[in-house]
């Protein structure tokens, strides 16, 4: 099984599974995949095999989680970010909602290594896809759902076409292996451009 078993929902097992997060990165950054394992990650968090296993039966699963986890801190960001503050302009929202989308110059969202693409497909279904482009999308709707100043909101295929551009190109970047000043410059061009189309209404 390549999925957590539950997630937590009181502030003691929140505060376990994200030190085991944290573990898994560090165990990640400095061994790689193949050197990490769930003993490991007990080790490093300091808790039993036993207590990680409760909540993840194997490495793959603690990948899916984590994956999941990064998710939600994303959707959180843009909510906090680029759709609750008041007297944004549309264009700060969408350079937010750029910015944290692209993963460029947002120390606040986990880290993601390129070689997790790599092994999606031994913990994500395309259901699994299909759900997270549709958080995803919701997001970008909320989003300018709070821009005020727009004469013209775009159409949900506009925006379902934006997202698409800027979540396939992220996930293209990483595969590339962009270093930071490219993915910036990139994530600079895609502003750009969706800018344009915004504006065109």
């Amino acid at each position: 099984m390549n999925k957590p078993l539950k997630r937590p929902t009181q502030d003691r097992a929140k505060f376990t599974v994200q030190a085991i997060y944290d573990a898994f990165v560090r165990i990640w950054r400095r061994d790689g995949w193949e050197r990490l394992t769930t003993r490991a990650v007990a080790l490093e968090t300091g808790i039993s095999v036993g207590t990680l296993y409760d909540y993840f039966p194997n490495k793959l699963a603690l990948l899916s989680g984590y994956v999941r986890h990064s998710m939600d801190v994303l959707l959180q960001a843009v909510e906090r970010e680029a759709v609750q503050p008041a007297g944004l302009t549309w264009q700060q929202r969408l350079h937010q909602l750029v910015r944290l989308m692209c993963g460029v110059d947002a120390p606040e969202l986990p880290w993601f290594d390129p070689g997790m693409l790599a092994l999606e497909a031994q913990v994500a279904e395309p259901k699994h896809h299909r759900r997270v482009n549709e958080e995803l999308t919701a997001a970008w709707q909320r989003v300018f759902d709070a821009c005020t100043d727009l004469p013209r909101k775009p159409s949900a295929e506009t925006l379902q076409a934006m997202h698409l551009s800027v979540w396939g190109g992220r996930r293209y970047a990483l595969l590339l292996e962009l270093d930071e000043a490219r993915a910036r410059l990139w994530a600079g061009e895609m502003e750009k451009m969706l800018c344009a189309v915004v504006s065109r209404g």
